[in-house]
C-alpha cells in the first residue's frame, strides 16, 4: 500500500514517516530529499530560482511523479511538504493509487521541533528567545490555517499531541488498518476523511 503523509512544517513527516514504513516493511520517501537529489540542488537553492513558490512546486512535482512510476513506490511512505495537497503536486496526488494520512500537533509542541537549515540544507543551531518564539508561534499558525484548507482532501486526519515519534507511528499505523479494514467494503476514496483526535 502506498501512503502520503503530509502536514505542517516541524510537525514530524519525516521521522514518523520512516518509522511507519519500517513498521509496514515498505520503503520510505522524503520527497524532498527526491527533490534535492533529482535537481543535485539544495532545495532553498532552488526555491531561489523560481519567481514564485507555486513555479517551484510545479516542477517540484515533476519529481514525485517521477518516484510515483517506481515499482518500490506502490508498497512505500511518501512524506509530502506542507503544500503537498495542492496544485502541482495535488494533481499528481490525486491521480494515484493511496491514502493520503494528515498529521496534526499543538502548534506549542510544533514550535519544540522546529529546526533550521542554510541554504546547503545543512541544520542549524539556533536558540530562540522569547521574542522569535512568540513570532515563529504567529508564524507556524498563520502556515497551519493556511494549508489546513488543503488537507480536508485528505483520507485520514491523525492528532498525534502528547506522542512519541514510535507512539505516533504506531497510531497511524492502527488507524489505516481500521480505514482499510472499512475499505474492503466501502471504497476510501468515498469513505472520506477520518479524524482521529
Amino acid at each position: 500500500m502506498r501512503i502520503f503523509l503530509t502536514g505542517s512544517s516541524c510537525v514530524g513527516k519525516t521521522t514518523i514517516g520512516a518509522k511507519l514504513a519500517a513498521l509496514l516493511g515498505s520503503q520510505f520517501y522524503d520527497l524532498d530529499e527526491e527533490v534535492e537529489n533529482y535537481f543535485s540542488t539544495p532545495i532553498e537553492r532552488l526555491q531561489d530560482k523560481f519567481l514564485t513558490m507555486n513555479s517551484f512546486r510545479e516542477e517540484a512535482s515533476k519529481v514525485l511523479k517521477h518516484l510515483l512510476r517506481k515499482d518500490e513506490s506502490r508498497n512505500s511512505v511518501i512524506a509530502l511538504p506542507p503544500s503537498g495537497l495542492m496544485h502541482g503536486y495535488w494533481r499528481v496526488v490525486k491521480k494515484s493509487e493511496g491514502t493520503i494520512v494528515v498529521l496534526t500537533d499543538d502548534v506549542e509542541n510544533i514550535l519544540h521541533r522546529i529546526t533550521f537549515y542554510d541554504k546547503d540544507s545543512n541544520p542549524i543551531e539556533k536558540h530562540l528567545t522569547e521574542e522569535e518564539k512568540t513570532f515563529y508561534l504567529k508564524d507556524l499558525k498563520k502556515d497551519i490555517t493556511y494549508f489546513n484548507r488543503t488537507y480536508k482532501r485528505a483520507h485520514i486526519t491523525v492528532n498525534i499531541a502528547g506522542l512519541s515519534p514510535n507512539q505516533a507511528a504506531i497510531k497511524v499505523n492502527e488507524i489505516l488498518e481500521r480505514c482499510h479494514a472499512v475499505s474492503s467494503q466501502i471504497n476510501i476514496s468515498e469513505y472520506g476523511v477520518k479524524n482521529e483526535q
